[in-house]
C-alpha cells in the first residue's frame, strides 16, 4: 500500500536560533587543553556529520531538526509505525490496542537491512531509521507486558528473541550512528522524535508535536506527548548552558595578555549564564505537572523499559542472528541520560558516593550520543586540570590582606554563583525525585525505573550527594559567619537544603519500609 506521507521533508532543518549572552566573547570553540570542539554553526546540511554534536546554539538537541518520514524504502517500517499506536493519527485503535503488533511484525516486515546500508553515509538518515527501527523493537518486546497491565496484571514476561527483520537493521543502524541497539533517550525516544507543526513557528512548545508514540502520544495535548515533548522544550535551553560552561573554562585557559580582575569578571559572567540557562531549565521543568498527568505515565511507560535489570526479561533478549545467539541485555529509555544535568556534576566536580548505586549512574553514561559523551569526559578532565572549583571558591583568600575590596568582592560572587549552580542542580533533582514519588512510587509497585535502577533509592544517591556538597562548600567559605558572608538568598538556599536533605531522609527510609528494601 501507498504509505500516507506527511508534508515535511527530508531536508527540514534547523529554525532555531536561540541568543547568547554577548557579554563573554570566546575565541574560538575548543575546550582548553582539548582537540574537542563546540560547534557555533550547526551545519544543518552536512550529512556527513552525526545528527548529535553539541553546539552553543542548540546545545543537546540534534544539529537539525529530525528526520519526520522514512526514505521510500523502508514504507514496510513506516506503514507499521503509523498502524502501531494505542490510538493511531486518525483516532482509530492501532495495533497495540489489540496486541496485534507483534504478528504483523513476523507477517508483514521484510529484513531491510541490505537498504539500511544505501544510507550509512548520511547519519541524519541513520539517526531516523535507528529511532523508528528502536520503537518497533520494544514494542515487538514489550507488548504482551502492555496486554496484561491494561487488564491490570502483572507484567509478566516480555518476548524473549527480536526477529531477524528487527534485529539485523537494528543493530546495523545502532553501529553507523553511534547507540546501543536498544531505544535510548536523546536518538529515539525523545530528542529525535519531534517535528514542528509549523516549520517557520519554530521550537515554542505549543508548536511541538511527536513523529512515533506507543499510546495516545500522538495526539499533542496527550500525557505521552507532553512527557516527551516537555523534555525538548527543557533541552531547548542547554546552548546557552553550553556556552556559560565553555566560557568559565576559557577564561581560565587562555590567560594571556588578562589582567585577575578581567579573568575573575569573565569567569563570574560565564557562572551567570549558566545559573540563567538551568534557571530556565527547571521552570520548563516544572510544567511537567500540568502536560503530564502522574496517573498516566504507567501505562505508556511499559513501553521504554528496557531488558537489564527487569524482571520481564529474566535471561535477556536474543537476538535473531546477532551475537551468536547468545542473549544480550541493555538498559532502557531514561530521562537520567540527558546530558545537562551530568554537564554540570562534571563542571563544578560534584562527588558522588561509592556505592552501587553510583555504578549505574556511571553505566548509564554509554546510553547517550557519542559525541555528548566525549563532551563530558572533555570537560571533567578540562574542570579538574583548571582547578575551577578551588578557583570559583578561593577558600582561605580572605586571609590575603593585599587584595582590594574590589576583587574579594568578585570573589564573593564566584562563591555565590558557584552555590547557586549547585541549587539549579539540586533543585532539578529534587524536583526528578517528586516526579519519582507522584508518577511511579505512588501508582505502581514495580521496583525498577525504566532503565533498570532502584526506583526509591537511586535518585537520592544522587540528589543528596549535592546537597552535601552545598552544605560542606557553604561551611568551608564561611557563607554565612565570616567577612565573606554572602548575603540573605544564599542563607535561604541553605536553610532549605538542611530542609529538603531531612525530609528525603524520611521519605526514602518510609519507601523502603513499605516495599521492603534496603536502604542502599
Amino acid at each position: 500500500m501507498e504509505v500516507p506521507r506527511p508534508l515535511v521533508h527530508l531536508d527540514l532543518f534547523a529554525s532555531l536560533k536561540l541568543v547568547i549572552p554577548s557579554t563573554v566573547q570566546i575565541t574560538n570553540m575548543f575546550i582548553p587543553k582539548s582537540s574537542f570542539e563546540v560547534l557555533e554553526d550547526t551545519k544543518p546540511d552536512d550529512v556527513s556529520l552525526p545528527a548529535f554534536m553539541v553546539s552553543m546554539t542548540r546545545g543537546f538537541l540534534p544539529r537539525m531538526d529530525p528526520i519526520v518520514v522514512l526514505p521510500r524504502e523502508f514504507d514496510a517500517v513506516e506503514t507499521l509505525l503509523q498502524e502501531m499506536p494505542v490510538q493511531t493519527q486518525s483516532g482509530k485503535p492501532g495495533l497495540l490496542a489489540t496486541g496485534r503488533l507483534g504478528d504483523m511484525v513476523l507477517k508483514d516486515l521484510p529484513d531491510l537491512t541490505d537498504q539500511v546500508e544505501k544510507y550509512r553515509d548520511n547519519l541524519p538518515v541513520m539517526n531516523a531509521l535507528y529511532r523508528d527501527y528502536s520503537f518497533l523493537a520494544s514494542a515487538f518486546l514489550l507488548e504482551p507486558c502492555h496486554m496484561r497491565f491494561i487488564k491490570g496484571e502483572p507484567y509478566g514476561l516480555g518476548r524473549s528473541f527480536l526477529p531477524a527483520q528487527l534485529s539485523r537493521p537494528i543493530v546495523r543502524c545502532a553501529e553507523l550512528a553511534g547507540f546501543k541497539p536498544f531505544m535510548e533517550y536523546a536518538g529515539s525516544y525523545a530528542l529525535f522524535n519531534y517535528r514542528l507543526e509549523k516549520p517557520d513557528a519554530g521550537l515554542e512548545y505549543s508548536n511541538l508535536r511527536l513523529i512515533r508514540a506507543f499510546e495516545h502520544g500522538l495526539d499533542p495535548t496527550s500525557s505521552e506527548a507532553g512527557f516527551v515533548l516537555v523534555h525538548v522544550d527543557m533541552v531547548k535551553n542547554s546552548g546557552p548552558l553550553v556556552h556559560g560552561t565553555m566560557s568559565c573554562l576559557q577564561a581560565l585557559g587562555n590567560i594571556d595578555g588578562v589582567s585577575s580582575q578581567q579573568q575573575r569578571k569573565a569567569f563570574n559572567e560565564g557562572m551567570r549564564s549558566i545559573v540563567n540557562a538551568m534557571k530556565k531549565v527547571n521552570d520548563v521543568m516544572e510544567t511537567m505537572w500540568m502536560k503530564s498527568k502522574p496517573r498516566s505515565y504507567t501505562s505508556f511507560r511499559t513501553f521504554i523499559f528496557g531488558i537489564t535489570s527487569q524482571s520481564m526479561f529474566p535471561d535477556g533478549v536474543v537476538y535473531e542472528g546477532v551475537n551468536d545467539g547468545k542473549p544480550l541485555s541493555f538498559r532502557g529509555e531514561s530521562g537520567a541520560n540527558d546530558t545537562m544535568i551530568p554537564l554540570m556534576d562534571n563542571f563544578l566536580q560534584v562527588q558522588m558516593p561509592d556505592t552501587p548505586l553510583t555504578e549505574i549512574l556511571r553505566d548509564f553514561r554509554d546510553y547517550r550520543p557519542s559525541n555528548h559523551r566525549q563532551f563530558l569526559l572533555e570537560v571533567k578532565k578540562c574542570s579538574e586540570e583548571l582547578s575551577v572549583k578551588d578557583y570559583a571558591l578561593c577558600v582561605g583568600i580572605e586571609r590575603n590582606s593585599a587584595l582590594t575590596d574590589e576583587e574579594l568582592e568578585l570573589v564573593k560572587e564566584s562563591r555565590r554563583l558557584w552555590l547557586r549552580a549547585l541549587n539549579q542542580v539540586r533543585d532539578f533533582r529534587w524536583r526528578h525525585w517528586c516526579f519519582a514519588r507522584e508518577y511511579i512510587l505512588k501508582q505502581t509497585s514495580h521496583p525498577t525505573a525504566t532503565g533498570g535502577s532502584p526506583i526509591v533509592t537511586w535518585l537520592p544517591n544522587q540528589l543528596q550527594a549535592v546537597m552535601e556538597e552545598m552544605m560542606e562548600i557553604s561551611n568551608n567559605v564561611g557563607a554565612h559567619s565570616s567577612s565573606m558572608e554572602l548575603g540573605s538568598e544564599l542563607q535561604d538556599i541553605m536553610d532549605l537544603v538542611e530542609r529538603q536533605s531531612q525530609t528525603l531522609s524520611k521519605e526514602v527510609e518510609k519507601y523502603c519500609r513499605e516495599r521492603g528494601v534496603g536502604a542502599h
